[in-house]
């Protein structure tokens, strides 16, 4: 869809909302628990964005109740802070509608699985509810409020270092303001598809990038509209691309809303699902997605064959020195949690064809089937492209190879020299898969059956 649609969509949307929620009134907050704010929409009124920046907190003492946190409650009791842990920062971004996010706990409560943290989350929704143009205008106040949090949090005890910063859309580029205002010494900063009108063509200075912290990763999932396509950290994954992201353009959405800003919000569900590190999400260095896709790119060499991966486990940060500033990653996805898949290198060899020809390649294991068309030109006789499949290179069954020219100019029949399947990155050490010189006639299809050994055919 293009940026004017999805605009104009999600104007009128939000016109319809406002006429709903204007004039009610805040829900009544929870006695014991805090919660964030919900406000009506301000729209376009010209006026100064108010900011009311309030904090939660929640640790593993309080996983289920946040608590309402500032300088005072540092010396108040009881509190739930312990400046012994790393911290870790939410920080939402644009709220069109005016509500409140409702992923943040779920977040929250991911981190506090993972590691025994304090989680603090940084309350704009007020100031992040004017139009756009306004909201970006005054998110670097925001950042300057948090930074006399952090200022008080160190008088008692807190590093810089120990400080993860989570934005998300446009709370990426107060995180990063905030890793300016610290001249980088932050721990970590990660960006979850970083806002990109208005800061696309932004000095370093006004938007987030690798000087902001010591270690800043970013991921990419709608980077064509709402999300920024540069790279702005470290490393900087992009998720099928950066751009449209699987299952976004078919599914259906309780919303319009929801489906003008899946593709936006894909970083922070493949983000949360990715925390436990059951299944990894590792990036792959290369300069774009047509290399990528096309089978040039399949190491991790410049990080001394360690793959950078989604989340916080050991391997999310790069262990060497110097890191490499602003390398792109990529990888491809499902459409649902947990979102990982296997990357199957396909590899075919070809004897020189007198006519254009296609094949369709279909890898099988029971009844999951990964399918791939390939052009093939009388000016190439090797060929690379990358497939996912559900499953391990060595549960693939079978191969089967259709040649699908139907036309009298197209190829009569193509001799294959070599078939070859490889896993990547290389998760172990497994021979590729290969099958040698196949003959297959216009029309025919040809299957070839794996022993489900790892490396044995």
């Amino acid at each position: 869809m293009p940026w004017e649609h999805k605009t104009i969509l999600l104007g009128v949307l939000t016109v319809y909302i406002t006429s709903l929620v204007l004039g009610v009134e805040e829900r009544p907050r929870d006695a014991e628990c805090a919660d964030l704010n919900n406000t009506t929409w301000h729209g376009y009124r010209g006026q100064r964005v108010k900011l009311q920046v309030q904090y939660l907190l929640l640790t593993r003492r309080n996983v289920d109740c946040a608590q309402m946190f500032n300088q005072e409650s540092l010396t108040k009791e009881p509190s739930y802070f312990n400046s012994s842990h790393p911290t870790k920062v939410i920080v939402h971004g644009y709220r069109a509608l005016g509500s409140k996010p409702s992923w943040v706990k779920e977040l929250a409560q991911a981190l506090l699985r993972v590691q025994d943290v304090n989680v603090l989350v940084v309350d704009w929704v007020y100031g992040a509810s004017f139009a756009y143009n306004l909201v970006v205008e005054n998110y670097k106040e925001v950042a300057v409020q948090i930074s006399v949090l952090i200022n008080q949090l160190q008088k008692h005890g807190c590093k810089l270092e120990s400080f993860h910063f989570i934005g998300v859309s446009l709370g990426a580029h107060v995180a990063g303001f905030v890793g300016t205002l610290f001249e980088g010494k932050i721990g970590r900063i990660t960006g979850l598809d970083p806002a990109g009108p208005m800061f696309k063509g932004a000095d370093t200075f006004d938007r987030l990038d690798p000087s902001d912290a010591l270690f800043v990763d970013a991921i990419h999932t709608d980077s064509d509209y709402f999300g920024i396509s540069i790279p702005v950290g470290h490393v900087d994954f992009f998720l099928n691309g950066g751009k449209d992201q699987t299952g976004c353009a078919r599914s259906r959405f309780p919303s319009m809303y929801g489906y003008v800003i899946c593709d936006h919000m894909r970083a922070l569900h493949v983000y949360m699902s990715a925390l436990d590190g059951s299944c990894p999400l590792k990036g792959i260095p290369c300069f774009n997605y047509d290399d990528f896709l096309k089978g040039h790119c399949v190491d991790c060499d410049v990080f001394k064959g360690t793959c950078p991966t989604i989340g916080l486990s050991e391997n999310s940060g790069i262990a060497i020195s110097p890191i490499p500033k602003e390398q792109k990653l990529f990888l491809l996805t499902t459409s649902s949690p947990p979102f990982c898949t296997h990357h199957i290198l396909l590899e075919l060899k070809v004897s020189p064809l007198d006519k254009s020809a296609e094949v369709e390649v279909t890898l099988r294991t029971g009844n999951l089937g990964t399918e791939q068309r390939l052009r093939l030109q009388t000016s190439t006789t090797v060929y690379r492209t990358v497939l996912t499949h559900p499953v391990a290179l060595c549960e693939i069954e079978s191969i089967e190879m259709k040649n699908t020219g139907a036309l009298f100019y197209r190829q009569g029949e193509i001799h294959f020299q070599s078939v070859c399947l490889s896993e990547f990155p290389a998760l172990r050490r497994e021979e590729p898969l290969c099958v040698n010189n196949i003959n297959v006639r216009r029309g025919a299809l040809w299957s070839h059956d794996f022993v489900q050994v790892c490396g044995i055919f």
